[in-house]
């Protein structure tokens, strides 16, 4: 769930002042009933800043299991001259400092890794390394990984309909799309994304799935394949890229029937087992049980950048080859940038969508897993460089992120190159 275009910010407390161990949400026993945090308003904020690493108490969820390997080390060779690195944000004259630029994010955990070795670690507010959080649309990478993967065994063929593997939704606006066009979003469907908008789809979609609270008299769907079965068509598949949650959820609806098993239980199986993970991740789930695979994904910072690490090596991690280097080749070199140029967003020139992952096209080749609020696993091949960042910004559009994010990130990159 992302804006394409910068807009103007509302007044928000800073990052201290809205800190939640500085407001004391959810201290004491129990806690004073201002400081409450829960499903009635745990995606406002300041709460959800407390939310984002506490949703497993707030809504059902499935485990998603580390296995009993050993962890996969990932050795120190922490640096001391990163807080102070400089650099212009876009549209700026003003140099930021890279510590600045971890409170103007709201940033609630940052991992950087170069070439494998743990380099910068950080952790705030809610958040700690023992920690999972939410990943929102940093799922959507997991899940497009799951579907390539699977493309490039012969399971799914990525130039048959929807309908086929789903027939429930051979009557919706997905029936007739590819399973290509869903991996890329490049669907002709009616489904809006604008938070400005209240008669926007996300919002049934959000309820739908039980992420929002339903309001008195509410008659929309009540689980997320009944929603996906009501989105209409608009539109040509295949004409241009938009970026749509439902999109994931249908591929996680198409993989799941093509597999005989669970999103949580693939994650599992296919990638968690295997990384050498720290900690179990989990997936939130809607009433039927469905995973949420548009953004439910919740994680460790240290595993994610593992995760990142892995698609940095051509998916080989841990002693083994987790993600065959054909589906990471694939994701990397992205898809027509005329097509994702269509959909406007300022900050991203020149990028790519592929696989459900951000593909610069730039020099160092960098490509993405990005969430709303500023999640987010950027991974830089030329630089030997992973980030996987936890945020908690007030505003979910990542437009207004991305102005200090992405060259505070190229900066880092330049750094390490530099002074290796």
């Amino acid at each position: 769930m992302s804006a394409p275009t910068a807009m103007a910010l509302p007044a928000f407390p800073d990052a201290h002042a809205s800190d939640p161990v500085v407001l004391g949400l959810m201290q004491g026993f129990p806690p004073a009933p201002d400081k409450v945090v829960n499903f009635s308003n745990y995606l406002q904020f300041p709460q959800l800043r407390w939310a984002f690493s506490h949703a497993r108490e707030i809504l059902p969820t499935a485990n998603v299991a580390r296995g009993e390997g050993p962890v996969a080390p990932l050795l120190r060779a922490e640096r001391k001259d990163i807080d102070s690195l400089t650099f212009l944000p876009l549209g700026s004259d003003q140099p930021m400092t890279w510590e600045q630029s971890l409170a103007a994010n709201y940033t609630d955990g940052i991992v950087i890794l170069h070439r494998g070795k743990l380099v910068y670690e950080r952790y705030f507010g809610a958040l700690d390394a023992q920690g999972q959080h939410m990943a929102m649309s940093v799922t959507k990478s997991f899940v497009g990984t799951l579907g390539a993967m699977l493309v490039d065994e012969g399971v799914l063929d990525p130039q048959a309909s929807v309908s086929h593997y789903v027939p429930e939704l051979k009557d919706s606006g997905f029936g007739n799309a590819t399973v290509r066009q869903i991996l890329d979003m490049t669907t002709g469907i009616r489904y809006s994304e604008n938070y400005a908008d209240p008669k926007a789809e996300i919002w049934e979609y959000a309820r739908s799935g039980h992420i929002l609270p339903r309001p008195q008299g509410y008659d929309g769907a009540t689980s997320l394949y009944a929603f996906l079965q009501k989105v209409q068509p608009e539109g040509q598949h295949g004409q241009a890229f938009a970026y749509k949650t439902v999109n994931s959820d249908v591929l996680a609806w198409i993989v799941q029937r093509a597999t005989g098993q669970s999103v949580a239980e693939l994650l599992q199986t296919r990638i968690w087992n295997k990384l050498g993970a720290e900690q179990s991740a989990y997936l939130i789930l809607d009433e039927v049980g469905t995973g949420f695979a548009g953004g439910g994904f919740n994680a460790g910072l240290r595993d994610m950048a593992r995760f990142g690490e892995t698609m940095r090596l051509n998916g080989r991690f841990n002693g083994q080859q987790i993600i065959p280097e054909a589906v990471v080749a694939d994701i990397r070199k992205g898809a027509s940038q005329a097509d994702f140029a269509k959909a406007g967003y300022q900050t991203l020139p020149n990028w790519s969508y592929r696989d459900m992952w951000w593909v610069s096209h730039n020099a160092h080749g960098v490509f993405a897993a990005r969430g709303i609020h500023g999640q987010t696993i950027y991974v830089d091949p030329r630089a030997e460089m992973v980030i996987a960042r936890f945020a908690s910004f007030p505003v979910a559009a990542n437009a207004v992120i991305d102005p200090t994010s992405l060259p505070a990130y190229a900066a880092v990159a330049k750094l390490l190159m530099d002074t290796p």
